[in-house]
């Protein structure tokens, strides 16, 4: 992919980066959580589920960022990954609300992250 500028391909990176961050910050926080309901049973729980939250709503936005200053281009290069959902998750959290669902959160951590982390790996490598 070609870059209008140096400053384009340094934002990306450096957004990439971050969402790389907060996936290796989702899998730290929730390495010992078994169910959605361990987020339920204590106020520590719910702690670690609104900073869950909190995270993948960041990740949605960074890659809403990255969609929009590659003009769409750059994403498809990994098909495998359904964005329109990493950028939906982000809309559901962020509208939702006092709605948010701990068994749809519990489930993109334990079984989306991987193959997440890889793609933007893959990016952090060839831009």
């Amino acid at each position: 992919m070609e870059f209008t500028s140096s400053n384009d391909r340094d934002r990306l990176k450096a957004t990439f980066e971050q969402i790389n961050t907060a996936i290796n910050q989702l899998k730290e926080w929730n390495a010992d959580v078994k169910s959605a309901e361990d987020y339920y049973l204590s106020p520590g729980g719910m702690k670690t589920l609104a900073a869950n939250c909190m995270l993948i709503e960041a990740i949605g936005e960074g890659i809403k960022q990255i969609d929009k200053l590659t003009n769409g281009q750059l994403l498809p290069e990994r098909p495998e990954i359904p964005w329109i959902d990493v950028m939906g998750i982000r809309n559901h959290i962020a509208h939702g609300y006092f709605d948010i669902n701990g068994y749809l959160i519990f489930s993109t951590i334990k079984n989306d992250l991987d193959s997440l982390q890889k793609a933007i790996e893959y990016f952090l490598e060839t831009i």
